[in-house]
């Protein structure tokens, strides 16, 4: 795999928020040990524009994330498009939310899923293995959907772990009850599929090229509502399409398992299906999440491979 740096690459698009703070409705300030947090959607009010420009940077600043009027949704029309010629390392080194962080113990814990470059700098997940891939970078940017700052210990220790220094470490919150947070999270309607075709097993050296989309879906003020109408978003309305190397066969079945609706547990909203496992993720069938209809063109024949299906009444259902 290519050796190029995303939080190199991702350092300008940070700045370029940060300089458009007032605008963007976000507020950046510094901790104690001069750690730069980036404030989307707790106190500062954030919005949609900044959840676009954010999704760019989990991107590792190697995808484009476009909003468009019009979409499959007629009753959704706000319409977001993601698009990365390094599907792979855009996705799955950068943007999947696989970085287990938390301080604390018992109820006043913290706890949160780190997305963004600076997972490729800590190498806290073993998936980095499998991808043969770390960088190289004096600075690291991550993002947090929490709807509550992260204490500073966890702010140093995210630096450390990144081996960076502490002013050198930004860390953007994004609720995902917030327009910013809304934004972002259904910007990973590619990562979600990415994710699912390593889950698969499909060899990802033979994944050249990728794009999705899904509509965008309105906050909650309730959190699990509003991560309900994130992951409905993409189960229901997302799609995306990926162009693949390798065996015909192999193209063929990677589209046939891919979409959400392969899932024992597809057909209510996340919400109900989250609520009816007692809010455990762990007992809710990972090959669910996956975006609603694919397609997989095959490069070396020139066929395309359509599974999956819209669910616009299940998408008003849980948008309401």
């Amino acid at each position: 795999m290519k050796q190029v740096s995303l939080n190199r690459l991702a350092a300008p698009l940070l700045e370029r928020l940060c300089e458009r703070h007032a605008e963007l409705g976000l507020s950046v300030t510094r901790s104690a040990d001069g750690v730069r947090v980036v404030d989307a959607g707790i106190a500062a009010r954030g919005g949609i524009e900044a959840g676009r420009l954010i999704a760019e940077i989990c991107l590792g600043g190697l995808g484009q994330v476009t909003l468009t009027h019009g979409g499959v949704a007629p009753r959704w029309p706000l319409t977001l498009h993601v698009h990365t010629a390094d599907p792979v390392l855009a996705c799955l080194a950068s943007q999947y939310a696989g970085w287990s962080l938390s301080h604390g113990d018992g109820k006043k814990a913290f706890h949160a899923l780190g997305s963004g470059p600076a997972r490729a700098l800590a190498l806290r997940e073993p998936l980095f293995r499998e991808l043969g891939y770390e960088d190289d970078a004096d600075s690291a940017v991550l993002v947090l959907e929490v709807d509550q700052p992260p204490p500073p210990p966890l702010l140093c220790k995210i630096a450390d772990r990144c081996n960076v220094a502490r002013d050198r470490l930004s860390v953007i919150l994004t609720p995902t009850s917030s327009l910013a947070g809304s934004m972002q999270v259904v910007a990973r309607v590619l990562e979600v599929g990415l994710h699912k075709v390593h889950e698969l097993g499909f060899n990802l050296d033979e994944v050249v090229d990728g794009a999705g989309s899904a509509p965008l879906a309105p906050p909650a003020a309730d959190f699990v509502r509003a991560m309900g109408r994130t992951n409905d978003a993409i189960l229901f309305a997302g799609r995306i399409h990926l162009f693949v190397r390798g065996g015909e066969d192999e193209a063929r079945q990677l589209a046939e398992a891919l979409p959400s609706n392969t899932s024992p547990d597809y057909g209510r909203p996340f919400a109900e299906i989250f609520s009816a496992c007692g809010h455990d993720f762990f007992k809710i069938d990972p090959m669910l999440f996956s975006p609603a209809q694919v397609a997989v063109t095959h490069l070396p024949s020139g066929r395309t491979f359509h599974a999956g299906a819209i669910a616009l009444d299940l998408l008003d259902q849980s948008f309401g």
